[in-house]
């Protein structure tokens, strides 16, 4: 992959568009994948060679992702986010022009999970130059966020198999851990009723779930109602493994926590 051309990731990304690969496309518009150690990937200005291979809306989002390769290479972070956003704002576009299909929810995952990532990179850089305020950036990814969760939430027509619903549980997780970060945990709570009213509740991947559990937990505790915040955590804690998920030891210590208030009630 570190010598990966060009004309190869976009003649790859055509065949899985045109398959309706969401998880291949998803690889390559992802950073943990190997395409972007390849120097050959790494464009400034890759519009007008991605349009002569990708037709629209894709070229626009394969455009703006190579330009984010090219921002973090440079450790340019905010220009990494600014392409990162235009990749979910994009996406978002086609997301809701997709009727009856819901192939492409994996290429959402990936990047609204790289969307949070590269705000959290560019905040730490703004605030070591003394610009704007603090968290500024990942309150903006938390409104392109929102934007695909309105578009997976009105897909009410849809048969079960072909929803966009089910990509609702990966958007409020991520939404979670941006506004715990940002200390806004009232947005939170029209994000459970979503969820909790969902058919779908207890049909999610199970990972979506555990998370889930874990952070209405946590919310629970910080409004002081430890008889619901303690079974969520108990719910996530029995998922986890102690040996390998460093998550599960401080659930257990919030768990202690948790039970001399829970039987004060």
């Amino acid at each position: 992959m570190a010598h990966l051309s060009l004309n190869h990731y976009l003649q790859e990304i055509e065949n899985a568009w045109r398959k309706k690969n969401g998880t291949v496309l998803s690889d390559y518009l992802s950073f943990r994948h190997g395409h972007v150690a390849s120097s050959k990937l790494k464009l400034e200005n890759p519009e007008s060679a991605v349009e002569r291979v990708l037709e629209p809306p894709l070229d626009e989002i394969v455009a703006a992702h190579l330009r984010c390769v090219w921002a973090v290479n440079n450790q340019d972070f905010v220009e990494a986010y600014r392409c990162q956003a235009l990749v979910v704002q994009s996406f978002t576009k086609l997301l809701q022009s997709q009727r009856d299909e819901n192939w492409s929810l994996p290429i959402m995952y990936t990047i609204c999970l790289d969307l949070r990532l590269m705000a959290m990179r560019a905040d730490r850089t703004l605030t070591a130059k003394g610009i704007g305020r603090p968290k500024e950036t990942l309150e903006k990814a938390a409104e392109c966020l929102m934007g695909c969760f309105r578009v997976c939430a009105a897909d009410n027509r849809s048969l079960e198999d072909y929803t966009k619903r089910w990509g609702m549980l990966s958007l409020v997780n991520q939404l979670f851990k941006v506004y715990f970060r940002i200390n806004k945990l009232h947005l939170c709570k029209p994000l459970i009723r979503a969820i909790d009213s969902s058919p779908f509740k207890d049909h999610f991947a199970l990972g979506q779930r555990v998370t889930y559990r874990y952070y209405v937990g946590r919310k629970a505790m910080f409004d002081s109602d430890y008889k619901l915040g303690s079974p969520h955590l108990n719910s996530s804690l029995c998922r986890s493994l102690w040996a390998f998920n460093s998550g599960a030891r401080g659930l257990i210590l919030q768990l202690h926590a948790c039970e001399p208030l829970q039987n004060a009630k």
